[in-house]
């Protein structure tokens, strides 16, 4: 294990150096390619900050009005058909929108529930399998300019629900 350590904190000085390296051996002038870089990424940062104030009020709207208790306390008795405990309902709702909500929610499932219980081995699965797809969406397509998403929406739900399938049949292997 200490190999894999060491070769982990080497990895971003070392791929850091590459690219400077070749950038000299092309003879390219790196740190002007730096700041360009830099400038188009504070662009983008300003062009997505509003999408991201608006998921992240309506994420918090929608935890605090307790909403989203309510509606997965009436989903909970669906899903608790297929194996998706009722407890981790908000979770795969959330995770769906904001990341940082769903990691606040994940601590709470430890936190009640304990890491190594069925509920916390499952939520973590969730959080690994999944995307927060309205957030991903709402981003690329904005910032690339696609106004007909077409197809997007249902492949990348599709591929959620595989995730949560997944992570339902991995955490009953517990």
């Amino acid at each position: 294990m200490n190999l894999l350590s060491f070769v982990s904190a080497l990895m971003i000085p070392l791929l850091t150096l590459y690219v400077i390296g070749y950038g000299l051996l092309r003879k390219k002038d790196c740190y002007e390619i730096f700041v360009r870089g830099a400038k188009e990424g504070v662009h983008t940062a300003l062009e997505i900050l509003p999408t991201l104030i608006g998921l992240m009020t309506a994420v918090s709207v929608l935890r605090a009005s307790g909403f989203l208790e309510a509606f997965s306390e009436k989903l909970g008795i669906f899903t608790g058909y297929i194996g998706l405990p009722a407890q981790l309902v908000p979770l795969c709702v959330v995770r769906l929108f904001s990341n940082s909500a769903a990691v606040g929610l994940l601590t709470d499932l430890y936190a009640r529930y304990g890491t190594d219980s069925v509920i916390g081995y499952t939520a973590s699965l969730i959080m690994c399998c999944t995307e927060t797809l309205f957030y991903t969406m709402s981003l690329y397509l904005m910032h690339v300019g696609i106004r007909k998403s077409r197809f997007v929406l249902p492949g990348a739900m599709l591929s959620v629900l595989a995730g949560i399938a997944a992570s339902i049949w991995l955490g009953r292997m517990v």
